[in-house]
């Protein structure tokens, strides 16, 4: 692995000058690549492209003790063609990392079990039909025993709750929603949050059967609000972060308050992530640029950020790795790059 050095639990007292990524792998493809995930025990990641083609390659083990600006190709173990009928918009692995779910502008999921031991798929695999528009954004509840799987994205607004392992029918579809859905995230069994064209965010839980609660993030720069283009819950629950056409902003979920709204970028942001430690938050968008914002102070004051990485065209989405401190990024310029800190 990376050096220890660079662990999530030792970045909170490193100096900022080491957050000095440099791009370590690169995968390249004839159109834009739309998204990538890592494995959950971070030893590989998926990445789906406008090409139809689903990839998964290995995540490198070993880095040189010098400090190199070259980047190597990305290591690909497996390769399918046509894997949808359409751009692949979305990925998400279940939380045991055996099923990777994938959804595409063809209105369908697909749902493939992956075998990390043979490196391979194995049994059928389950094809959803019940969307009416691009699945934009999907997930995996955080349970082990159930896989259940959200998604949501153009056509009806719906959120979808499906469970792989028993029909292909959905077992619940949410509504409330006024507009496209552009974003999922899960971060306990139950609970998930959704990100929408029509400027909220509503909190649901699988056990309710509708929204449990709906935040309508406004800013200076947008007093009225703008389309949620992603949304992300940090470990403890306790914060949410979303991203819109001109600003991130920070709501206090126990509390039921905005927090602040900052712009670490000069376009629309597309991926938006807490770090696993929520020292730091990880976004990227269409100015090109991945950033890294500084969580460890005073929440209601200046948040310093810092650009750490940066693509030729527009960077679409952005993952932590959930151990090192790396980063796996996807951009319009038909790369999807892994970037790192250089052992010094």
């Amino acid at each position: 692995m990376f050096s220890n050095k660079y662990s999530y639990e030792n970045m909170e007292t490193n100096n900022k000058k080491s957050l000095c990524f440099i791009p370590i792998n690169t995968l390249n493809d004839v159109q834009a690549i739309r998204c990538a995930e890592f494995h959950p025990d971070g030893t590989l990641y998926a990445v789906g492209s406008n090409s139809k083609t689903l990839r998964i390659c290995l995540y490198p083990q070993q880095n040189s003790n010098t400090s190199k600006t070259q980047s190597f190709q990305s290591s690909v173990i497996f390769k399918r063609t046509k894997h949808h009928k359409g751009s692949i918009y979305c990925l998400s692995w279940s939380k045991d990392g055996e099923f990777i779910a994938t959804g595409s502008n063809d209105k369908t999921i697909k749902i493939i079990r992956y075998n990390s031991e043979e490196k391979q798929l194995e049994g059928r695999e389950i094809e959803l039909q019940f969307h009416d528009g691009t699945v934009r954004d999907l997930c995996f509840l955080n349970d082990i025993e159930r896989k259940f799987l959200v998604s949501g994205g153009a056509g009806d607004c719906k959120v979808y709750v499906s469970d792989c392992g028993i029909s292909t029918t959905p077992v619940h579809a949410y509504t409330g929603h006024t507009g496209h859905i552009f974003s999922v995230y899960s971060w306990e069994n139950n609970m998930f949050v959704t990100g929408s064209q029509d400027k909220s965010v509503r909190f649901w839980d699988i056990r309710v059967q509708e929204s449990i609660s709906t935040v309508l993030p406004s800013s200076y720069y947008d007093p009225v609000g703008s389309p949620v283009t992603s949304v992300c819950v940090d470990p403890t629950g306790r914060l949410l972060v979303s991203g819109h056409e001109d600003a991130c902003v920070l709501h206090d979920i126990r509390r039921n308050r905005q927090i602040q709204c900052f712009q670490p970028h000069s376009a629309d942001i597309r991926s938006i992530r807490f770090s696993p430690s929520a020292y730091y938050l990880l976004t990227c968008g269409y100015d090109n640029k991945i950033v890294l914002t500084d969580l460890q102070g005073n929440l209601t004051l200046s948040l310093p950020s810092v650009v750490v990485g940066e693509h030729n065209d527009k960077v679409i989405s952005a993952r932590w790795h959930p151990r090192d401190f790396s980063i796996l990024t996807t951009s319009a310029d038909k790369t999807a790059k892994l970037w790192a800190i250089p052992n010094i």
